[in-house]
């Protein structure tokens, strides 16, 4: 907490420092100098080299601002973004721009975020700053969901399955038959958390979801899947293909979580219930607190002992996450193409809730 208490007082520091040039500050401003102060984008995107040749390239670090400005305004695409600059004076000098003709295009917008986003460059800084502020912290409890990510993409088509070409059943005398491949959850077991994430999907296909009270949502893009800690904070997310299937992306979740923090209890609902999962938790020094799935005949699921279903009331708090992220920064407002952009996409409005979230436990 004295870190997290220190960054606090930076950012009041920075604050009445603001106030004394821009006195017509507005909520909206003061929460957006609290977030890009505990980001600190600037630290991870070049400022550019001198050129001697050819049209000045815009400044990288005041586009990135401009899309933390986004998420946290909650616009819901480019054009919004680059009207809301030129009318708002003090919004567009905490981004960078003395005068209005200095604000870039719309297509510059869209070739910068494209290129910020190649990088991975909001992974590297969300990263960066959980091991920061809560390296030296104990996580009590990590709830792992996933959330549906609508694209405006058309899914490929999907080519069938080739037929075995042996007949079904059992092999004849002499027959070889290839051996038949690992599952994916026995390979991740094995892997780290970059080679694991390495293999999952990520193009946008139709992914299927049934609801608390059974019904059953379709929807076109992607999923993205988030470790949330205590208070509401995320620690951890990647973004796959929407048919991914909850629990394959339990493990490299696990592990990335595993490096940034030190955490007690994992809550995860009846989609990571395998046991592969509770053997990797467990090994890890966790306690795995699983909604199991029904199971026998007939089919009962097993009741949850007392202690642990009061701490996977907890749960919860990834769920609250994912709606802050859909109502009020940007999370149902994708309007980008291809996997880097819209997991980029999701990420800005991921670090303004880890932001806001972390100011919330010192004020």
């Amino acid at each position: 907490m004295d870190r997290i208490a220190g960054m606090w007082a930076r950012v009041q520091r920075v604050l009445w420092h603001v106030e004394e040039c821009l006195p017509a500050l507005r909520e909206q401003h003061r929460r957006l100098i609290a977030v890009l102060e505990v980001v600190r984008l600037e630290e991870f995107v070049p400022a550019g080299a001198l050129q001697w040749l050819g049209r000045r390239r815009c400044d990288r670090r005041a586009l990135a601002r401009a899309f933390v400005a986004k998420a946290l305004l909650n616009l819901p695409h480019t054009k919004a973004l680059v009207e809301r600059l030129q009318l708002d004076r003090v919004l567009r000098q905490l981004c960078g721009w003395e005068q209005v003709r200095q604000v870039p295009s719309e297509s510059t917008f869209s070739r910068a975020f494209a290129e910020l986003a190649a990088r991975g460059l909001l992974d590297r800084v969300h990263a960066v700053r959980v091991k920061q502020y809560l390296g030296e912290e104990v996580v009590w409890h990590v709830a792992r969901d996933a959330t549906d990510s609508v694209a405006r993409e058309k899914p490929p088509k999907k080519r069938k399955a080739a037929a075995p070409k042996h007949r079904p059943g059992r092999p004849c005398k002499g027959e070889e038959r290839p051996p038949t491949p690992e599952k994916r959850l026995v390979r991740q077991y094995a892997q780290g958390a970059a080679e694991a994430m390495a293999e999952l999907p990520t193009r946008c296909d139709v992914g299927v979801k049934r609801d608390a009270p059974g019904h059953i949502h379709y929807w076109v893009g992607d999923k993205f899947h988030v470790d949330v800690g205590d208070e509401g904070l995320p620690l951890a997310a990647l973004t796959t293909s929407a048919s991914l299937h909850d629990s394959q992306a339990a493990m490299p979740l696990m592990k990335l979580t595993g490096e940034r923090v030190v955490c007690f209890y994992e809550l995860m609902d009846s989609a990571y219930d395998a046991a592969l999962i509770r053997q990797l938790s467990q090994e890890m020094g966790h306690v795995p607190i699983i909604d199991g799935k029904p199971r026998g005949t007939p089919r009962r699921k097993a009741d949850m002992e007392p202690d642990r279903a009061r701490r996977y009331r907890h749960r919860t708090q990834v769920e609250r996450f994912n709606s802050e992220l859909k109502d009020n920064h940007g999370g149902r407002f994708v309007r980008v193409r291809g996997h880097a952009k819209v997991h980029a996409h999701l990420m800005y409005g991921l670090l303004v809730i880890f932001a806001e979230t972390l100011l919330g436990l010192v004020t």
